[in-house]
């Protein structure tokens, strides 16, 4: 017989950033009961790391003791390749974390059963549960921000794969001689589509002499806030760069939509504000090159939890451990 948990539980989600370290203590139903931010503590190498992150989960633990909230169980978002034991292939911004467990790590800390997985790969559950991708049963969710993470959704499950480290559709190449990636590949889709991209891409024409209010906006400041507010203006400039973003998207999904028939994209992280700008381009290059009875029905669209998806969704995985 299944126990009944109390309608009081609790998860402890985490998104381990590499500037900030975000905590929320969220219910079964996904509301978010309290949350904190603090700076990632990176100088002083793992421990350091380690007890900061500790001292954090101890503030909220203690939070949920005032508002008589059990915690069942902890989940971690990693911007890495995590596999499903919550072993840490590669971390982005966090080396010091490279081949840690950090499913261990959690339950050294906290006595609490933990489930680590990809930033990504979160939020793709967190917009399954609780946000845009509720309707559907298949669906891919691009994160657009200084890289592209993607998480997979199939029948209505995270799909990681035989390891555990699917869907780096932000790896996906789209220009086969093209910008070299840190990865190790050339012209992945990140180097194209991701705000680090738009931003390289946006001070190569203003230093070509392109003419746009961005030129107005000292180079190293720009931002894709930056941009996708001069789109919103009229700026030829920044629409085109948009456009541009939304193209590779495109063509990215449309393997995946000839390969999985997809039902829908989501897209979320910073550059999603600009989505009136991307989506029509990258629904157009899906279009045109994925088979028309694919694309038919398919949908982009963007994510509805802003920030929150990552968390909600290590809390939905944290239920599923804790039960």
């Amino acid at each position: 017989m299944t126990a009944t948990r109390d309608t009081r539980d609790v998860t402890l989600a985490i998104d381990l950033g590499g500037t900030n370290l975000r905590l929320a203590l969220i219910s079964r139903d996904g509301s978010i009961i309290a949350r904190l931010r603090r700076p990632t503590c990176v100088t002083g190498g793992l421990s350091a790391f380690v007890d900061g992150l500790g001292s954090a989960i101890e503030e909220l633990r203690t939070e949920a003791l005032h508002r008589h909230r059990a915690i069942v169980a902890i989940g971690a978002g990693v911007p890495g390749l995590v596999n499903g034991a919550g072993l840490l292939h590669k971390a982005v911004n966090l080396p010091f974390l490279d081949g840690l467990n950090i499913n261990d790590l959690l339950l050294a800390t906290t006595g609490l059963p933990a489930v680590a997985a990809n930033d990504a790969n979160a939020a793709a559950v967190g917009e399954l549960r609780f946000g845009a991708g509720q309707p559907f049963s298949s669906f891919l969710l691009f994160t657009l921000g200084t890289g592209v993470g993607s998480g997979l959704i199939l029948n209505g499950a995270l799909w990681t794969g035989h390891d555990g480290i699917a869907s780096e559709f932000g790896h996906t190449t789209v220009e086969p001689a093209g910008i070299a990636c840190p990865c190790g590949n050339r012209g992945c889709l990140e180097q194209y589509a991701s705000a680090s991209a738009l931003l390289t891409e946006a001070r190569q024409q203003l230093d070509a002499g392109t003419t746009s209010m961005l030129a107005e906006t000292d180079r190293e400041m720009l931002t894709a806030e930056t941009v996708g507010q001069a789109a919103v203006q009229g700026d030829p400039l920044a629409r085109q760069l948009l456009a541009r973003a939304g193209r590779y998207l495109g063509q990215a999904a449309a393997t995946a939509v000839n390969l999985l028939n997809l039902e829908a994209f989501i897209l979320t992280g910073g550059m999603a504000a600009s989505f009136p700008f991307i989506a029509p381009a990258m629904a157009a290059e899906l279009k045109a090159r994925a088979f028309p009875a694919a694309t038919k029905r398919v949908r982009v669209l963007p994510g509805t939890l802003g920030d929150d998806a990552g968390l909600l969704g290590m809390a939905a995985l944290a239920w599923e451990k804790g039960l």
